[in-house]
């Protein structure tokens, strides 16, 4: 019997071994496949993409960054270059992730750690905003918007998006810090630490994996968004973001479709990069919090 055992865990051992790597492999091109042929597309000149379209691979020698350049100092129909929808996209994106941290972590804080009425059940409240499709929320929001004049700005787009992401933030952080073990935070109490100092200097260094995550999270959400941009930015061309000029260029019907590849990788790469990098600090921060817990 128990050499049948050993046979079987043998033969699913080597099995694993086999199936890993084919798996992974296969992942590998279905996710990366898409962006390389985007980026490859993106640098073909358009006669040359007109003479063959089934052609995948060019040689370098006929690689050609026009479209690079195209894209990112004009775009159709009078709109703003790219440089200055990214230059806008980042505003926004910095300003919100900012905001609703400084929003998000003392009220998950709150939740996780005060004693008050209603307290298990506040934040799931705050996810009910997800009950509702966005285009529900548009009509409401623009109507505030506008009346408070803040419609037509980054600013407001900005509030719009935080709005957005605080709820579904703050119930994220509160998972992640109910599992900080209150004695720490007896422990400064002790040694004279105030609220404020304890959620400063104890409990964010721990929660810095959680803390990243969120960042991403609504860095991409404010990036990528494109009805609310649209919704409240369609009057003022200047203050455009990235996602509001990728679509002009999808809609324009002179524009090369290596052009519209151009700005689709100019409006992932961003996302890309901060994200290896957040992938960096995520890994540093557990490691950090399994120190000092």
């Amino acid at each position: 019997m128990k050499g049948t055992r050993r046979d079987r865990a043998q033969i699913e051992t080597r099995v694993l071994n086999v199936l890993r790597p084919l798996v992974i492999t296969v992942l590998l091109v279905t996710t990366l496949f898409p962006f390389l042929y985007m980026l490859l597309l993106s640098v073909r000149p358009i006669e040359q993409l007109l003479q063959n379209p089934g052609q995948f691979w060019a040689p370098p020698s006929a690689w050609t960054v026009s479209t690079y350049q195209e894209v990112l100092t004009s775009v159709a129909d009078g709109g703003q270059g790219f440089l200055r929808l990214l230059t806008n996209s980042a505003i926004v994106s910095v300003a919100a992730t900012v905001l609703t941290l400084l929003v998000s972590i003392p009220g998950a804080y709150a939740v996780s750690r005060l004693r008050f009425t209603g307290r298990r059940q506040v934040h799931f409240l705050f996810l009910s905003v997800y009950l509702f499709p966005s285009i529900l929320l548009a009509i409401p929001l623009f109507v505030l918007f506008t009346r408070l004049g803040l419609r037509g700005s980054l600013a407001g787009l900005t509030f719009v998006y935080i709005a957005q992401t605080v709820p579904v933030s703050i119930y994220m952080l509160r998972n992640y810090l109910s599992t900080i073990p209150e004695s720490l935070e007896e422990a400064a109490a002790v040694d004279g630490y105030g609220r404020l100092q304890t959620l400063v200097k104890i409990v964010l260094p721990l929660a810095a994996p959680a803390v990243m995550a969120n960042a991403l999270y609504v860095f991409m959400i404010a990036w990528n968004e494109f009805l609310f941009a649209l919704l409240f930015l369609v009057e003022d061309r200047a203050d455009w973001t990235v996602s509001l000029g990728l679509a002009q260029l999808s809609g324009g019907i002179e524009v090369s479709k290596t052009v519209l590849m151009a700005g689709s990788v100019v409006l992932t790469l961003p996302i890309v990069i901060i994200f290896f990098a957040a992938e960096r600090l995520l890994t540093e921060g557990l490691t950090a919090g399994a120190e000092k817990a």
